[in-house]
């Protein structure tokens, strides 16, 4: 039983949140900066689906869900570099420990804006 203890715990989680799913710089961040935007149901599954980007609200709210969910091909299609560097500071408090660890440790330059 002790055996099986021990393999759990060093095994990754299927559950984990590594650099593998982040696009290689910030500049790939290519997403929409303004209107409306329609998540698909395998991103945002329970309620609101369509985004006004002009409701900051709403734009931080999209942006949590694909940071939390999202795949590389969504990061790069949905997110934008500006609006993510802009909005960090409010968006890390949004975020688990492991979701803005991981990023700001990928990108430095969202940790300089998130203690601004």
């Amino acid at each position: 039983m002790a055996d099986y203890a021990d393999a759990s715990r060093s095994a990754p989680s299927r559950w984990g949140y590594g650099t593998e799913r982040l696009p290689t710089t910030l500049d790939e961040l290519e997403g929409p900066t303004s209107g409306a935007v329609e998540l698909p149901l395998e991103l945002a599954w329970s309620g609101l689906r369509v985004f006004d980007l002009g409701d900051v609200k709403l734009l931080l709210g999209l942006y949590r869900i694909v940071l939390n969910n999202g795949s590389t091909d969504d990061f790069v299609r949905y997110l934008d570099h500006g609006h993510l560097v802009r909005h960090w500071p409010i968006l890390r408090k949004m975020l688990g420990r492991g979701v803005r660890d991981t990023w700001e440790e990928a990108f430095p330059e969202l940790r300089r804006s998130g203690s601004a």
